[in-house]
């Protein structure tokens, strides 16, 4: 979130107005605002008498630090005002909250802008089955646009914050803009390219190879976000973990200690440490080196 062209506004007011905006233009240049400031934000610009529409500075597209990851490349500034119009709310949810629900009626696709989900459906017998995990930058919801309304359920692993695009006005926007649709297309795409790496996964992987796998695909997409290539902390738990790879919780904790005994990783808790990335590709190698 880039707020600073907001906070040198202030500063100009400041000068003109006295100094109510002193702490705000702290937390702003030191991206720290939240929740729990958006009344001072309000009170302030409200005694400095500047209109100023804050919520569009704090969800515009053209000012996220994530618009490569969940927006086309080349837009020009027309296109992305437009675009903006239509990503112009934004949703918090809490830990273990629900983002959508199975069954629930589809309306929008969600654009993570910060946090971790994963996506699940009931089994016959009542056990929940891990589809998915997405994190900040990527879109969630595509299940939805079958049958117009949802087949799981998107629940936050952390307090998490989405902007909603409606699913008819960005669809509208696609027939329009040819860049937009070209890459609706490729996130559809990137999604059928991700169940088939699953069933990959689950219909020929030993245990070690599924998680050796696993965690390789999530410091790659954590390091295109600007994260470490090394280090993660992972957000969801073993058992979620083993529910989406098809494995026993107690088999996904002793492989994390078989790693860890080889010297491959070092585990503390949720936080995870990568100290052999090489063995790890060659763990996942040796699967395709049986297949042929």
């Amino acid at each position: 979130m880039c707020l600073k062209p907001f906070a040198l506004s202030l500063m100009n007011i400041k000068r003109q107005q006295g100094k109510c905006c002193d702490n705000l233009i702290h937390l702003i240049t030191k991206h720290e605002v939240n929740d729990r400031h958006d009344s001072l934000i309000e009170v302030c610009l409200c005694r400095c008498q500047k209109p100023m529409n804050l919520q569009t500075i704090k969800a515009s597209c053209s000012n996220c630090n994530l618009r490569e990851l969940c927006m086309p490349m080349g837009l020009d500034d027309e296109q992305m005002e437009r675009i903006d119009e239509i990503v112009a709310t934004r949703r918090k949810i809490k830990r273990g909250g629900l983002l959508f629900r199975n069954g629930e009626d589809f309306t929008s696709l969600y654009a993570i802008r910060t946090g971790f989900f994963k996506t699940s459906v009931a089994t016959e017998d009542g056990r929940d089955q891990v589809t998915g995990f997405q994190m900040a930058g990527e879109i969630i919801g595509l299940d939805g646009i079958v049958n117009d309304h949802h087949t799981c359920d998107a629940v936050a692993l952390e307090d998490a914050e989405v902007c909603v695009m409606p699913f008819d006005k960005l669809e509208q926007l696609s027939r329009e803009v040819t860049a937009l649709q070209n890459h609706v297309h490729k996130v559809m795409s990137r999604e059928i390219v991700r169940e088939h790496g699953v069933m990959l996964l689950l219909g020929s992987m030993r245990a070690e190879e599924r998680l050796a796998a696993f965690v390789l695909n999530l410091v790659q997409r954590l390091a295109a976000r600007g994260f470490s290539k090394s280090e993660l902390v992972l957000r969801m738990t073993r058992e979620e973990i083993g529910s989406y790879l098809g494995l026993k919780l107690e088999t996904v904790s002793r492989t994390f200690s078989k790693f860890a005994e080889e010297g491959i990783v070092e585990v503390k808790q949720r936080h995870l440490r990568i100290l052999d990335t090489e063995a790890l590709k060659r763990i996942v190698n040796s699967q395709q080196c049986r297949a042929d």
